[in-house]
């Protein structure tokens, strides 16, 4: 009996990892592929700190990071999965939110309140092409300014892998693990379309957040689980509550 995650390469092999030294049996799934998209900042202003909600936006902009003479800047990761693929950059400065964009609007807020960022100073937000929420006017409404540089986007795979299939088929897998809403949303269609819909929504949904789990709901799941926090050792806690509840 397997567990599914469907986390994007190369993040899902560190999940894999890790739920395998839990003694899990794992499939990998990325329902969605990272692709970089050209740089080019024509902004003028001279930024005071960079924003960033994923470590892909990290990894977009990795090689070109020595010469756009950024890597001295403070910058406000949204987790600590986010600080650690900075720090591996070159970033020396590093603040860390505590998982979520309103946490890491709050710090950006507060960074201003410590002096560690100038509140008049332009931000540099790193994106990636879909946004979940506007954390650039959220904190232009708080008086920020703030340049937003969309640096990659994540797009949806059509298919599950047919080993996924036929586990589905044959219930061979345990459970499924949700990292992100579009994510959630591509292996809705991909499941669909393979024909394992009503197999891969009997299982518990663990997922990374409420409104992740809010898709599986509204799909039918009827086992959907939601970590304490939105973090992975949280998620990973979840599943084990899962299904220790399936076998009670």
């Amino acid at each position: 009996m397997s567990i599914l995650v469907t986390r994007p390469h190369p993040d899902n092999e560190a999940t894999a990892e890790g739920l395998r030294a839990r003694g899990h049996v794992v499939l990998l799934a990325p329902l969605l592929k990272f692709e970089p998209v050209p740089f080019h900042d024509e902004s003028e202003a001279g930024y005071g700190a960079i924003i960033v909600t994923s470590a892909n936006a990290i990894r977009a902009v990795a090689p070109l990071l020595p010469d756009l003479d950024l890597l001295k800047l403070p910058l406000f990761a949204v987790g600590e999965h986010t600080a650690a693929a900075a720090r591996d950059a070159g970033f020396a400065e590093v603040i860390v939110a505590s998982g979520d964009a309103a946490a890491l609007r709050d710090k950006v807020m507060q960074g201003a309140r410590d002096k560690r960022v100038k509140k008049k100073s332009t931000l540099l937000y790193l994106a990636g092409a879909d946004l979940s929420r506007d954390l650039g006017g959220e904190l232009g409404a708080e008086g920020f300014s703030v340049v937003t540089q969309t640096t990659y986007r994540m797009s949806p795979v059509k298919h599950l892998p047919r080993e996924v299939c036929e586990g589905f088929a044959a219930h061979g897998i345990r459970a499924v693990l949700h990292y992100s809403r579009r994510s959630a949303r591509a292996f809705l269609e991909a499941a669909r379309d393979e024909g394992v819909e009503i197999s891969a929504l009997a299982i518990p949904q663990c997922c990374l957040s409420e409104t992740i789990a809010a898709v599986l709901r509204d799909a039918g799941a009827a086992q959907v689980a939601v970590a304490a926090a939105p973090d992975e050792n949280a998620l990973f806690e979840t599943l084990e509550r899962a299904l220790r509840s399936r076998l009670a």
